[in-house]
């Protein structure tokens, strides 16, 4: 493709969900209560696993960051994507496009990890429990979240510097609601041979390495509790990794969808239904999930309620 005669791109258009001028109200009022109750939800869980005493735990601790990691995505393309159902042309300036990719890649990369760590949390409480307190300490909890953060801060700058320092060729219109790395590679003018190679190894390590450590974890817990003579602890051990399973195969299940399907299946319009569904829905299922399903959730949940209903009685 020829490179001379470029036109200095300033700024981007995100096309949106739809063009339909029927269906912009009715979609706004929909995603923005998605939005409010995924916001709520995350917040609520992030401010209850912190303030409530009997939920200093582990487990605790690794959800509050998994909140923290949906807030933190969800926030960052939920309202901008808002947008542009109110507004008659929906434009992103070039250095707010490439904040976007890079906090999105952050958050979003950081929750395969989180999600990981969770699930070798979970290992350690039904096949070792009584050595979980000294294996789960507050010292390596920390460690199996900061290494994710720095890991996937270094990630999202790499992928965003090689992105936003190649040419673009002067069309500015992205096939997306948000400024996502297949979306603008698309439209660079440069070779872009290295970068996806850079996107597809570090997206293969990523999901590999992240299921293989849930993938094993499960299996060493599955062997555990089929080795229980109590029926009692096999329900007990299943409903304590019942609410992270869910989250996990939904959670990957979109992912692998969307990354893992033939290259000749790929289209934009398919990548926007499965990236409505992580970067919204998601964040909205999982504190729903969390807080329905798991009993110390709702205890505390009652008992900060009763709390504030004193406070302001």
């Amino acid at each position: 493709m020829e490179k001379h005669n470029l036109t200095v791109v300033s700024e981007f258009i995100l096309k949106g969900i739809t063009d339909r001028p029927e269906l912009q109200a009715p979609l706004f009022g929909l995603f923005l209560i998605i939005y409010m109750i995924s916001a709520l939800g995350n917040l609520g869980m992030i401010i209850l696993t912190k303030v409530d005493s009997r939920l200093q735990t582990p487990m605790y601790f690794f959800l509050r960051h998994l909140a923290l990691t949906d807030l933190g995505y969800s926030t960052v393309v939920g309202p901008k994507m808002m947008v542009n159902f109110v507004v008659e042309q929906n434009t992103i300036s070039f250095y707010l496009c490439a904040t976007q990719l890079a906090f999105f890649l952050v958050f979003i990369i950081s929750e395969i990890f989180i999600l990981s760590a969770m699930s070798y949390d979970r290992y350690v409480a039904i096949c070792n429990p009584l050595m979980y307190t000294v294996i789960m300490s507050q010292r390596i909890c920390h460690i199996l979240v900061a290494i994710p953060y720095l890991y996937c801060t270094f990630v999202s700058l790499l992928v965003t510097i090689k992105i936003f320092t190649l040419s673009f060729c002067g069309y500015n219109v992205i096939s997306h609601f948000y400024c996502d790395s297949l979306p603008l590679i698309s439209l660079l003018c440069s070779n872009t041979h290295e970068i996806e190679e850079i996107i597809l190894i570090l997206a293969a390590f990523n999901l590999i390495s992240s299921l293989l450590v849930i993938l094993v974890s499960y299996m060493l817990i599955l062997m555990t509790i089929l080795r229980m003579n109590s029926a009692e602890g096999r329900r007990k051990a299943f409903s304590t990794c019942g609410s992270h399973l869910t989250v996990v195969t939904v959670f990957y299940g979109t992912l692998i969808f969307m990354y893992v399907q033939p290259k000749s299946n790929h289209s934009f319009d398919t990548d926007k239904m499965a990236s409505i569904f992580y970067t919204l829905i998601i964040p909205m299922l999982n504190p729903l999930i969390y807080s329905l399903r798991n009993r110390d959730v709702k205890y505390a949940l009652q008992r900060t309620v009763k709390k504030l209903c004193n406070i302001f009685s």
